[in-house]
């Protein structure tokens, strides 16, 4: 099983662009599918993107689709987000999983079992 750990968060400016990595141990990454998801103080996680296991597939949520990239390199075991145009409702603590399970839509927390810690993103108006 793989272990997860983010990092890259921190305070911008709305507008601005941030670049979270998510770094996973053990030599089985690329039979995992990947996410990230983001929790706001008082809100439930929510489902930002998702990548496939060879990165030629991805999906995204409505309210980021167009502004954040999700990628990944299975030989660096390490998958990124790419963040622009960063808006103050980015603002969040975000998290990377894993999914090993070949199927399931990867849009709800219950198709992963493997979650990393978090990084904290704050976006200043």
């Amino acid at each position: 099983q793989v272990q997860l750990v983010e990092s890259g968060g921190g305070l911008a400016q709305a507008g601005d662009s941030l670049r979270l990595s998510c770094a996973a141990s053990g030599r089985t990454f690329s039979t995992y599918r990947m996410g990230w998801f983001r929790q706001a103080p008082g809100k439930e996680r929510e489902f930002i993107a998702a990548i496939s296991w060879g990165g030629s597939s991805t999906t995204y949520a409505d309210s980021v689709l167009g502004r954040f990239t999700i990628s990944r390199d299975n030989a660096k075991n390490v998958v990124y987000l790419q963040m622009n145009s960063l808006k103050f409702e980015d603002t969040a603590v975000y998290y990377c999983a894993a999914a090993r399970r070949p199927y399931g839509a990867l849009l709800s927390t219950t198709d992963y079992g493997t979650w990393g810690q978090g990084t904290q993103v704050t976006v200043s108006s």
